[in-house]
């Protein structure tokens, strides 16, 4: 392939292929078996933790060696092992971040290319190409840690585009976006398959916008082994009943909601007043803004990409100071919760603003779920990540292990009490966050995009799980919830407040 021609699309086949991590016993994947002609393009579905992710991270040849974990069958790309193919197949991973390699916007665009050897003309060209395919307009200069975490998907997008592969692979590529990106995105995509002719897997929750895109579909079964496989209609409309009850997401059926909330909204917890929000000093997100966090109500914060929601979260969390303005604890939320001490200066009671508090203060008064899971992953097992917090409670060994093993049924992570963290999918990733915040049992809960990552089935847990935190279903009464999201259908079944965010300098 030269510099500026179109590259030959590939050809992927499964032939009984199988894996296992080094530190699990089960097996991720095994006996999957297809195969997709050069210029195909497939939707891979499947119930979390069916194996979809690690799939696709071995059609890209980065599974990594027998060190890693245990192979049986083949991955083949245009007939050749896929670790021996790379370049080949291009992979957008479910965390973004995990794909910024450079500080600035245009030289991590143009990292692909390089590595291929592409010429140095030709690279810049193709950097600019891609990124106004994915509709991501910033300067070539910007810093990629001021990117929102929508602007850093569509980043590694851009990346891949970049390098005109011979294969696309994404997994779930729009996750983070708002609806307005979604559709973007999915355009963004059509239109480099319409000039290259790459195929292309998707790993999707939202089907009703790649079915346009899409003339098949592949659903594997937990363990990897495909039950289903066929023109999407066909296979969504014959079979749709029977794939929605083991958890895969089918238009048409909408999962089961929680009830309606009963009782009206409590006490205030938490306020913002004139709050500016910002990464950066000086160089502020969104606001100036006013806002509650009651007892017994979901606050649902929208917004697009990029407006601040996630800064907005952290704020409110205690993890960034305000630019502007000031948070507020309410009195009760505050009582007891120790400083954090800095030279020459001691105070001896406790302040109003969680940003002033220490680790342990906030952990049990105000509890997060980071948009990114591998962020706020500490430990080397399920089980030690759920620890964490009671421990740091100085609880007794009963009532934390009553506690975890609560948690891990609860929230269907008991076979995998003993698993690296860092081998989950990353639905079993986000449900592990979520229930380490848990474990804390705060007053009041932060969660960024919850139900990322999640098929029909946990989905629906998730969603009942947040409802009863509002509720108040143990000892410590309703919570106050914030929640960020792009999905609408969570904000209506927890019959969420919604708070739009504005622009910086605008009043919300």
């Amino acid at each position: 392939m030269g510099d500026a021609g179109v590259p030959r699309p590939a050809t992927l086949e499964a032939r009984g292929w199988g894996w296992r991590y080094a530190t699990r016993r089960a097996w991720a994947a095994r006996e999957t078996a297809f195969r997709i002609d050069a210029g195909e393009r497939v939707l891979l579905l499947g119930a979390s933790g069916s194996g979809k992710s690690t799939l696709l991270q071995g059609l890209a040849g980065v599974l990594g060696g027998a060190d890693e974990g245990e192979q049986e069958g083949a991955l083949l790309v245009d007939g050749q092992p896929a670790a021996e193919a790379r370049g080949r197949a291009g992979l957008v991973l479910q965390d973004p971040d995990s794909q910024t390699i450079l500080a600035r916007v245009g030289d991590d665009v143009a990292f692909g290319c390089e590595n291929l050897g592409v010429r140095r003309d030709e690279i810049w060209r193709r950097v600019r190409a891609a990124l106004d395919a994915v509709g991501l307009d910033v300067p070539l200069d910007r810093s990629t840690a001021a990117l929102s975490g929508g602007q850093k998907q569509r980043l590694a997008l851009a990346g891949i585009v970049a390098m005109q592969p011979g294969a696309v692979l994404l997994d779930e590529p729009t996750a983070n976006l708002d609806p307005a990106g979604v559709v973007d995105v999915r355009d963004a995509v059509a239109r480099a398959l319409d000039a290259t002719g790459a195929t292309l897997v998707v790993i999707e929750h939202r089907i009703e916008a790649w079915l346009p895109v899409v003339d098949r579909v592949i659903v594997l079964a937990p363990g990897g082994e495909v039950i289903a496989d066929g023109d999407p209609r066909t296979v969504l409309t014959e079979r749709g009943q029977e794939l929605a009850a083991a958890g895969v997401w089918v238009p048409g059926i909408r999962p089961s909601f929680p009830p309606r909330p009963a009782a009206a909204p409590g006490d205030v917890l938490l306020s913002a007043m004139d709050l500016v929000v910002g990464r950066a000093v000086g160089s502020p997100a969104a606001g100036p803004l006013d806002l509650d966090v009651r007892a017994g109500e979901v606050l649902g914060v929208v917004g697009p990409n990029g407006a601040g929601k996630s800064t907005l979260g952290l704020t409110l969390a205690g993890l960034l100071r305000a630019q502007g303005g000031a948070v507020r604890a309410a009195d009760g939320l505050a009582a007891g919760a120790a400083l954090v001490r800095r030279p020459r200066r001691r105070v001896a009671a406790a302040p109003a603003d969680p940003a002033a508090w220490t680790s342990t203060a906030l952990l049990t008064r105000i509890g997060t779920v980071l948009q990114e899971p591998e962020h706020q992953i500490l430990r080397a097992s399920v089980r030690d990540e759920l620890e964490v917090g009671p421990r740091a409670l100085g609880l007794e060994e009963t009532e934390i292990t009553a506690r975890v093993d609560e948690l891990l049924e609860r929230l269907r992570l008991a076979p995998l009490a003993g698993a690296n963290p860092y081998t989950l999918s990353g639905g079993e990733k986000r449900r592990l966050t979520v229930a380490a915040m848990l474990a804390a049992r705060p007053r009041v809960v932060v969660l960024d995009e919850p139900t990322f990552g999640q098929d029909a089935r946990t989905w629906s847990e998730l969603v009942a799980i947040i409802a009863s935190l509002r509720d108040g279903v143990d000892d410590r009464g309703p919570l106050g919830v914030v929640t960020i999201t792009h999905d609408d259908a969570v904000l209506d079944a927890l019959a969420a407040r919604r708070f739009a965010l504005a622009p910086a300098g605008v009043r919300a």
